[in-house]
């Protein structure tokens, strides 16, 4: 089995080095990630420059290719250049802090799932919930195989990947895992207005706690019930419920 496995976090993030260790007993991984951290960046691909691609060791061993570039790029140059032959399964992560709701839609994790199923790899993001204390990053490598090695002997739709939440509580205190839906409401968030030494105004995104409503079924919810969420999604945005109502507004009078 060939795999491609990359993050948002940049090749250096202990996610993606310990989550590659546990995925070589399936295959083999190869790493393509961003060189440096990447988080928020949404589906951004690069236009505007050159994309390179350098080598990457840690202690003399080779561990896999950085590229200057988002997810999205990385996945591209994977596919298209880097791998010889189509892979069979594409992991995004492990990400260092939860991924759900409408984080979904600015995640650089995710969307390098998402770049997998359009191009009809079988994909699946992983991010793990983080607190106050240190995230336990071999536990959650564990459940990420254990989770991984189940959806290798079924069959994902082309243009659907799975996207995991793992809490962050110890392994023995996770309740299991539930199928849930994204949680669509907003998040609390909010701007601290800071002034730099020119006395001028500069604003820094500091509120991104949970929302105060809480939806039963949800990404959000399940992992506040110390649960592991999977959520399928897709990358067809189309209001198919409102599709016809909106063909019936009389467009062509």
């Amino acid at each position: 089995m060939k795999i491609i496995l990359t993050n948002d976090d940049g090749i250096y993030s202990p996610g993606i080095l310990t989550l590659k260790k546990e995925l070589m007993s399936f295959g083999s991984v190869t790493v393509v990630a961003p060189d440096v951290q990447k988080s928020g960046v949404g589906h951004s691909i690069t236009f505007s420059h050159p994309l390179r691609v350098r080598d990457v060791s840690i202690n003399g061993d080779f561990i896999g290719y950085g590229i200057d570039g988002s997810p999205a790029d990385c996945v591209k140059l994977a596919v298209r250049e880097i791998m010889k032959e189509k892979s069979d399964l594409l992991v995004s992560g492990i990400n260092i802090g939860a991924n759900v709701g409408i984080n979904v839609l600015y995640s650089g994790t995710v969307a390098a799932a998402i770049e997998g199923a359009l191009l009809g790899i079988p994909s699946v993001a992983i991010s793990l919930e983080i607190s106050e204390s240190s995230p336990d990053i071999h536990g959650a490598a564990e459940i990420a195989k254990n989770i991984i090695a189940h959806i290798i002997n079924k069959e994902l739709p082309r243009g659907t990947l799975l996207n995991v939440n793992i809490p962050h509580i110890s392994k023995d205190k996770i309740k299991g895992i539930k199928i849930t839906k994204q949680f669509s409401g907003d998040f609390d968030e909010h701007y601290d207005r800071r002034t730099d030494p020119r006395g001028v105004a500069y604003y820094w995104l500091a509120g991104t706690g949970w929302p105060k409503i809480d939806v039963v079924g949800t990404d959000m919810h399940a992992l506040k019930d110390g649960y592991i969420s999977i959520t399928p999604l897709r990358y067809d945005l189309t209001d198919n419920a409102f599709l016809e109502e909106v063909e019936a507004w009389g467009w062509n009078k």
